[in-house]
C-alpha cells in the first residue's frame, strides 16, 4: 500500500521524464514524523551521484514542531538507497548532455519512506508552450464530452 506525501509537479512542466527509479531515504525519526504530517516541499530539489552513492539536496522537510533538539536542518544533504547497479547507470545516464535527476514524489511503501527519483531531459521554452496547449485543449475536449453526455 502507496500513500504519496509529496509530488513535484514542477518537475513535469520544465522536464521530459524518460525513467522512474524507486530509492529509499535515510532519515532521522522527527524527519520521518514531519513527512507523516505532510510538512515536505519538492520544488527545488535534485540528485546527484558522488563517490559511488546518491544523495539528494534541496529537500525541505520541516523541523518536527515537538522534536526539540532532535531536529536537523531543513535542507540537508539527505543520501539515497540504490543498489549498486542502479548507480553506476544513473552515473552513466548523467555524464551525458543534457540529463539530470529529479525527486518527483516521496510517498509511504507500508511503514518505509520512498523516493521516486526520474532520469530526466530538459525542456526548451517551445516544449513547455505545446504542453500547456495539449493540457488545454485535453480540458476543452473534456468539457465538451461532459456537455453531450449529460444531453
Amino acid at each position: 500500500m502507496e500513500k504519496t506525501v509529496a509530488n513535484n509537479k514542477k518537475a513535469y512542466h520544465d522536464y521530459f521524464v524518460e525513467d522512474t527509479y524507486e530509492a529509499g531515504i535515510v532519515l532521522v525519526g522527527s524527519e520521518v514524523k514531519s513527512i507523516r504530517q505532510g510538512a515536505l516541499n519538492l520544488r527545488d530539489s535534485f540528485v546527484i551521484v558522488k563517490k559511488g552513492e546518491a544523495f539528494v539536496l534541496g529537500m525541505h522537510i520541516s523541523p518536527y514542531k515537538m522534536g526539540s533538539y532532535f531536529n536537523v536542518d531543513a535542507r540537508r544533504t539527505r543520501k539515497l538507497l540504490l543498489n549498486r547497479a542502479e548507480i553506476n547507470k544513473l552515473r552513466g545516464k548523467v555524464e551525458q548532455k543534457g540529463y539530470t535527476l529529479i525527486p518527483l514524489r516521496v510517498y509511504f511503501k507500508d511503514a518505509l519512506v520512498k523516493v521516486e527519483i526520474g532520469l530526466c531531459k530538459g525542456k526548451e521554452l517551445h516544449d513547455k508552450r505545446a504542453s500547456i496547449k495539449e493540457k488545454e485543449n485535453n480540458r476543452n475536449l473534456q468539457r465538451v464530452m461532459k456537455e453531450y453526455n449529460s444531453r
